[in-house]
Order: structure tokens, then C-alpha cells, then sequence
């Protein structure tokens, strides 16, 4: 008769076993569905609270183009960067494929959001964002720092606009408007009442 440390042994092993023989197929659908692999420790950084938008006018602090100012084109939160319009260019080969031409293009490569500060709307000088709540409850974002004016830092007009627009039409999985105001049960009488 075995003790039962070692028949908890053997079940951990053969639980090993399964597990490992499984790790070449988890491996394969985790590739095939095109995530982006990122450890713990890269996850920690990530962060929490933007306070760059999208729109915003900023200045780049660090890197090739330092003190140069310009608009932010996206803001990739995954990797904690942002893309600033023609700034940070590079080269990148492309392959010619189906539909498009290769060649050598000149595109915007992504900067780290550390990189990069939101200019005062009053000094024009680069600054921190801090967040304040007006009387009404409004929140706004506020300069921040040494020199700087200390007022609203308005939400850019570009993030008023949808970049995916909303179908003007309605598709096949929508309910029609019929459907939807039509009256199936009635709270009074019981009638159209499911049964328990």
C-alpha cells in the first residue's frame, strides 16, 4: 500500500505530463491568434492613467527630434507609446504584395509617452497634466510644473469624431423597430407571462 505523499507525488506528475505534452499545441494557438506576447514585468509598467490624448500638441524631450513640437497621431496603450505626426521617421522596407507596391517608405515610427509632453495652451512651454474638478463636477485636465500658466488643458476636437462611423443603414443582425416596440406580455392579465 503506497503513503499518501507519494500517491499526491504521482498524481503532480502525471498532471506534468499531460501539461507538457499540451504545450506545443497551446504554444501554436497562441501564435496563430496574433497576440502579442508580454511579461508580467512589462505588464506592470503599463499606464494606468493617460493623460496624452490623442490630438494633443506636444513637444518631444528625448531622442533625435528633442524640442520639436506636433500633433499625436495615435496612442498605442498596449506598449505605452505614442505616434507623433512627421516626427521620429524611418525607413521600412516593404514587400510587394497583393494590392500595394514595396519599395522603400518613410513612415513614423513610435516613441515612448515618456518621450513626448503636452505643450501649456497659455506659455506654449512643455508641461505635466494633472487632473481638477471644477464646481460643477466637471472634470479637466490641468497644466502642471515650474512656469507654467496652470490653466485648462482643453480635450482635443479630433476625439469628438468617431473614427469608425456608426452604419447609417441597418445591417442583418439588427432587430427592426417593429419588433422591438411590440408588446408581448401583459403584467395585469398574466398573458405572455413565461411559466415557472
Amino acid at each position: 500500500m503506497k503513503c499518501l505523499q507519494c500517491a499526491k507525488a504521482q498524481l503532480y506528475l502525471d498532471q506534468m505530463t499531460k501539461l507538457l505534452r499540451l504545450l506545443p499545441f497551446l504554444l501554436e494557438a497562441h501564435k496563430s491568434a496574433g497576440t502579442s506576447c508580454m511579461g508580467w514585468k512589462a505588464a506592470e509598467k503599463l499606464i494606468r492613467h493617460w493623460k496624452i490624448l490623442r490630438g494633443d500638441n506636444v513637444m518631444i524631450t528625448r531622442g533625435k527630434d528633442k524640442g520639436e513640437t506636433g500633433i499625436i497621431k495615435r496612442v498605442i496603450r498596449s506598449q505605452n507609446r505614442v505616434i507623433v505626426e512627421s516626427k521620429n521617421l524611418v525607413k521600412k522596407h516593404i514587400k510587394q504584395g497583393q494590392g500595394h507596391e514595396g519599395g522603400i517608405f518613410t513612415v513614423e515610427a513610435p516613441l515612448h509617452a515618456s518621450n513626448v509632453q503636452v505643450l501649456d495652451p497659455v506659455t506654449g512651454k512643455p508641461c505635466k497634466v494633472g487632473v481638477k474638478y471644477l464646481e460643477d463636477g466637471t472634470k479637466v485636465r490641468v497644466s502642471r510644473g515650474i512656469g507654467t500658466s496652470g490653466s485648462i488643458v482643453p480635450r482635443p476636437e479630433i476625439l469628438k469624431i468617431r473614427t469608425t462611423p456608426r452604419p447609417a443603414v441597418l445591417g442583418p443582425k439588427n432587430t427592426p423597430m417593429n419588433l422591438v416596440l411590440e408588446k408581448t406580455c401583459n403584467a395585469k392579465t398574466g398573458r405572455g407571462m413565461p411559466e415557472l
